[in-house]
């Protein structure tokens, strides 16, 4: 389920949960619940940070690569 999210719609889920557990009209278990999915939801927003992170750094170090220079 989570890892089929795109970023943005994790982080639209993710700010719903802290929402509702900010309202104090939750129950103990319904918020241990949300507590678990926010968490989830938050490691689904890392992964895809560090997926874009790890692609822009690999792009900008071809920018920088002596065949890329040349091309130009």
């Amino acid at each position: 389920m989570a890892n089929s999210l795109s970023f943005e719609e994790a982080f639209e889920k993710l700010e719903k949960i802290v929402s509702q557990m900010e309202s104090d009209k939750l129950k103990l278990d319904d918020s241990l619940k949300l507590f678990e999915e926010g968490v989830k939801l938050t490691k689904v927003c890392n992964e895809k940070l560090d997926e874009i992170e790890k692609k822009m750094k690999n792009l900008l170090k071809n920018l920088n690569t002596p065949n890329h220079l040349e091309a130009q």
